[in-house]
């Protein structure tokens, strides 16, 4: 069953140059902060669309009750191998509290569909820990940069929950094929945290 594990263990066989120039997955990304009434921060909800080539190439052989179309049950299978590829790569989310690293639990209430020719994968992250802090900072990013996240450009992230006069700010980065050309291989091939450069950065204040 085709999956992102699959995908990036595939891209490690390319060659450095291809590499740098390209990205292999492109993701147009939603995220959620949950917040409960103390004001505690409990997990983030993530919707991340795959662009065309992914999702033709994730549900090529899948089989459904209508042609082209796919119901949630149908794509069960491939959400859970896709979740559980997932682990590995910290689940592509990292979070700071007040400059502390957090945790998070593996990912509940994991779906995926498909609409337009899109497949969007859907997934909870609880914090190990609920946390209260007077800041935080999220960051969506692939250290290897095999994968491209994006945030959308409509209503990209949203506080539910939130404690009365949180702020947040969406710091969103260069664009990333363009600046990966301009990097030698030899900084490509040894840089473990490559990704960085290109991280979507969601800061929240707090009082």
């Amino acid at each position: 069953m085709p999956c992102l594990l699959l995908l990036l263990g595939a891209g490690l066989t390319l060659t450095a140059a291809a590499a740098r120039a390209h990205p292999l997955v492109w993701i147009t990304a939603t995220s959620e902060l949950l917040y409960v009434d103390d004001g505690s921060l409990t997990g983030v909800r993530h919707a991340w669309a795959f662009d065309d080539m992914f999702s033709a190439y994730a549900v090529q052989g899948l089989k459904g009750k209508t042609k082209g179309a796919y119901t949630r049950e149908e794509l069960g299978s491939l959400a859970q191998t896709n979740v559980e590829s997932l682990k590995e790569y910290a689940y592509f989310t990292f979070a700071r509290a007040d400059g502390k690293k957090e945790r998070f639990q593996e990912p509940v209430d994991y779906f995926l569909d498909y609409k337009d020719t899109v497949l969007t994968l859907h997934f909870t992250l609880p914090l190990k820990q609920p946390v209260k802090s007077k800041q935080l900072v999220l960051e969506v990013f692939d250290r290897s940069f095999f994968i491209d996240f994006q945030m959308a450009k409509d209503n990209p992230v949203k506080l539910v929950g939130a404690p009365a006069g949180c702020q947040m700010k969406l710091e969103r980065p260069r664009d990333g094929s363009a600046s990966a050309q301009k990097l030698n291989e030899q900084t490509f091939v040894t840089g473990s945290n490559f990704g960085m450069m290109f991280a979507n950065k969601i800061t929240v204040d707090c009082p």
